[in-house]
């Protein structure tokens, strides 16, 4: 029943994409680079040379804000329960020096000495890590699978595969515990389930999970459908919930390229709002947080508003701190989201300032940069992200630094990221949407909406 509701706000929110400001046209040529919505027949044409683009951009933006935020990690989760951290950062303390985690027994991070942009240059890797190795392994399932859909044994089988069951694994709370219950023979979704697996409601999906979005350009229901039983793999409820945000967030990113990036971000995160079911605190927690925006003050005001609001009061049925976890439910999916839209309400498009709000935010603070920076990477993609730096960067991607058994050693590049990217949305286009190729013009024609779907 829950999972039905889901799918009609979807399919309502498809509706009202066709009435929001679209570039039109009636059936002229498209123009190249652009996304153009076809009015008359309810159907947007996309450059696929320029999503290729868009899709190096996702890989590259999220491994800048990846990195960066592994700076601050932990590094202040608030004071509530036995760990205390004192007082959150501020925009003041970028390019301080860094302040140890909770785990780092009083040293600052090895990354960096200070709070500040981390980059690899053209003769280096960027290493992956959680943020971005389960991401990569299922696009390589489903490149290697030739599906838009993976089963329960493919994601168990590949799970098996590329990580490490002994050795350091880079797997936390839901992610490990998934892991676990895959080793001892259970498929997913049960690998997710709060009967088996305590962690559901951790941050895990959100981080594994928003690049199918990426798979199904201006369509959500589909991306929705595709991410869901990757989603359930380690999440149920508000988790969830969550995780379907995000992926709904990227899947329209192809949309309204005509627009501003604020304009685009405040339409995109209203419309995936509307997968939150209102009495959730996820959806609360979203107008909360919105609310503060529009209010206008600063960003570290709303930030520490939201840590009272649910950590310390424990408003709209975000009960996390009563539980009494170890670092008072610091991964969990709750207060990361909402820590995830200051950084983006305040960002407004921007990249930089996107990764530093997200960087000095607090708690898990690599996750939602890395979110947003793959999110905006993509939206501007790798030229738009090498101006806003003013610089290139490596192109190099170690996948084997978290993960095993993929084909030159772990060695891949962006170029190849993003033409196995390109070649799993082909697929979806055609096969699960219904749209078209146009090979002449390097166009997909993707309907918006159909009765079949």
């Amino acid at each position: 029943m829950l999972r039905s509701a889901f799918n009609i706000n979807i399919i309502l929110s498809l509706f009202l994409l066709l009435f929001s400001g679209f570039t039109t046209e009636t059936g002229k040529g498209e123009t190249k680079g652009t996304t153009v919505l076809q009015e008359k027949n309810r159907y947007v044409t996309i450059s696929r040379e320029t999503y290729k683009d868009q899709l190096y951009g996702f890989w590259l933006g999220q491994s800048i804000a990846n990195w960066t935020g592994l700076v601050t990690e932990m590094d202040k989760i608030g004071n509530v329960g036995e760990i205390k951290t004192g007082d959150f950062y501020t925009r003041a303390d970028w390019g301080k020096p860094d302040q140890p985690s909770i785990w780092s027994e009083g040293i600052p991070s090895e990354l960096s000495p200070t709070i500040d942009f981390v980059f690899r240059d053209t003769h280096e890797d960027w290493g992956a890590d959680d943020d971005t190795d389960i991401e990569y392994m299922y696009q390589h399932l489903l490149y290697t699978h030739e599906s838009s859909f993976l089963s329960p044994g493919q994601i168990r089988d590949g799970w098996l595969k590329h990580i490490k069951s002994e050795e350091e694994n880079y797997l936390w709370v839901s992610n490990q515990k998934a892991f676990d219950l895959m080793q001892d023979g259970i498929l997913p979704p049960e690998t997710g389930s709060p009967n088996l697996n305590e962690h559901y409601a951790m941050i895990d999906a959100q981080l594994t999970t928003e690049i199918f979005g990426l798979f199904s350009p201006a369509r959500p229901d589909v991306a929705s459908r595709m991410a869901h039983l990757p989603i359930q793999t380690t999440s149920r409820k508000e988790a969830e919930n969550i995780a379907l945000f995000y992926v709904t967030m990227h899947s329209l990113a192809s949309l309204n390229t005509d627009k501003a990036m604020s304009h685009r971000i405040q339409w995109m995160a209203q419309k995936a709002r509307e997968v939150l079911p209102d009495d959730s605190y996820p959806a609360k927690m979203f107008d909360y947080s919105l609310d503060l925006y529009n209010s206008g003050i600063p960003w570290e005001q709303a930030r520490d508003s939201i840590y009272y609001r649910y950590q310390v009061n424990q408003e709209d049925g975000y009960d996390i701190t009563s539980k009494n976890l170890y670092c008072n439910g610091c991964f969990a999916a709750g207060i990361n989201f909402a820590a995830s839209l200051v950084s983006l309400f305040y960002g407004d498009g921007d990249l930089k300032r996107t990764i530093k709000i997200g960087t000095l935010a607090g708690w898990d603070s690599d996750n939602p940069t890395a979110t947003w920076g793959g999110l905006i990477g993509f939206m501007i993609g790798k030229k738009g992200i090498e101006e806003t730096f003013g610089r290139t960067f490596s192109n190099r991607f170690n996948i084997h630094r978290t993960r095993q058994n993929f084909p030159d050693d772990g060695i891949d590049t962006f170029e190849n990221m993003a033409r196995k990217g390109l070649i799993v949305t082909d697929r979806v286009v055609t096969e699960v949407i219904g749209g078209e190729i146009d090979y002449e013009k390097n166009m997909w024609r993707i309907p918006l909406y159909r009765e079949t779907d």
